[in-house]
């Protein structure tokens, strides 16, 4: 499963979210909430700019007349006088300096416009009623507001329903990468877009598509793989089986245990790769005992080629299966005195067992990868199938197997077991 891993990680497929749905949903809100104020900023101005230039047009009018009638000695018409009460100060100094202008102000409550001119070093003034004005503004605004506001949730749902769907095919598509990195080769995303030619195909069914795509190919290498595994295995146990009986018949002597010798080690390669075989066939089932671990890593380090130090910080007792628990860390204190250095330690902590080598510890590719069959690194020998077997049969288990190297030095495998069962 390393290889599968390792390919949806060079393919680049993130975990989405649900956060994608809100971002979009909060870029929309913010695009719609911009547009809408500066359409609603530039229709206000616009109107705002109309209405007062109508009154303020209006107000001059009514000004020229009252200094006609000034001028002739005349009655001023209503709403017009000199020093007129409310008449804004700013637009009085501005009369009296011998301007005109004009302001809006609030008289009694209610929207004015006045226009004021110099009259004999007073200010001559009239004042309009610029309520209708003032109130066809305000509905404005208010109509911008409604209108922006239903035109946002409009955006907002229509967009909420795109997005939601783009998210929810992003989503399908996440939660089968990972199917498949958890060893599902059989998981397809299924987009109809990347199969009916005649709907349409947009990047996520693209993606969509590369996925089932990569699934594919892998699938195939990997049954390959297997297929390959299985018969190699096979085809080799019968000459093997023949071969063991004529090494058998051979006269003692040293060529003699040269070739029994050889000939073992060809039949363990083989039972090897038939084992490999049957972990990745997915056909290994478990036969559960109680199980303690301190007598067992005691069994394990006496089977072993080479001195093994047994440290029991912790003793407990776990229901797996005992042949596979033997086998994995069997392969483990193996693998440390083969490749490693001494001293080789075998420590029980509670569930967790881990076997520590004092020598140059794992390859760099081993830590950050896990072991592969038959991987070597320059002139190295490699590791050969026993960390590969241990990983899997950890993983029938349901036990994590990780690899490190120790800060000291030292290669450091620790097993993580679930108490209880496996």
């Amino acid at each position: 499963m390393s290889a599968v891993r390792a390919s949806l990680k060079r393919f680049g497929f993130p975990r989405w979210t649900s956060s994608l749905t809100w971002k979009a949903l909060a870029f929309i809100t913010v695009m719609c909430c911009g547009l809408a104020a500066l359409l609603g900023a530039l229709v206000h101005v616009s109107v705002t700019h109309r209405t007062v230039s109508d009154a303020r047009s209006r107000a001059l009018v009514r000004l020229d007349e009252a200094v006609r009638a000034y001028e002739a000695g005349s009655r001023l018409p209503p709403n017009a006088g000199m020093d007129t009460r409310g008449l804004p100060k700013a637009l009085r100094e501005l009369a009296v300096s011998g301007r005109r202008g004009t302001m809006v102000d609030v008289v009694d409550g209610y929207p004015t416009m006045w226009a004021a001119a110099p009259a004999d070093g007073r200010a001559l003034a009239v004042r309009i009623d610029y309520s209708q004005g003032a109130a066809t503004i305000e509905n404005l605004d208010r109509a911008i507001l409604g209108s922006s506001a239903l035109a946002i949730g409009a955006t907002l749902a229509v967009g909420a329903l795109g997005v939601t769907g783009v998210t929810r095919r992003l989503r399908t598509t996440s939660q089968v990468a990972r199917r498949i990195s958890a060893g599902d080769l059989d998981a397809r995303v299924g987009d109809p877009r990347t199969t009916d030619p005649a709907r349409y195909r947009d990047e996520v069914a693209a993606v969509a598509a590369a996925l089932d795509t990569m699934a594919s190919t892998l699938q195939r290498k990997l049954l390959s793989e297997q297929r390959f595994t299985a018969d190699v295995a096979h085809e080799l146990r019968t000459p093997l089986t023949g071969l063991h009986a004529a090494a058998e018949l051979l006269p003692a002597g040293r060529p003699t245990e040269m070739v029994r010798d050889r000939v073992a080690a060809l039949r363990t390669l083989t039972e090897d790769l038939l084992e490999i075989s049957r972990l990745d066939a997915g056909s290994e089932r478990l036969d559960l005992d109680a199980i303690r671990l301190g007598r067992l890593a005691e069994r394990v380090a006496a089977n072993a080629s080479g001195d093994t130090v047994i440290r029991v910080v912790e003793d407990a007792c776990v229901e797996t299966d005992r042949r596979r628990l033997e086998r994995v860390l069997g392969n483990l204190v193996a693998n440390a005195h083969k490749h490693g250095g001494p001293p080789v330690v075998l420590t029980v902590e509670g569930s967790v067992v881990a076997v520590r080598d004092h020598g140059n510890g794992f390859p760099d590719y081993v830590v950050a990868e896990g072991p592969q069959r038959f991987r070597t690194e320059g002139s190295a020998k490699g590791h050969g199938l026993g960390l590969t077997i241990a990983v899997g049969q950890a993983e029938v288990l349901g036990a994590r197997l990780a690899f490190s190297n120790a800060p000291d030095g030292g290669a450091l495998a620790v097993l993580r077991l679930r108490v209880g069962g496996g």
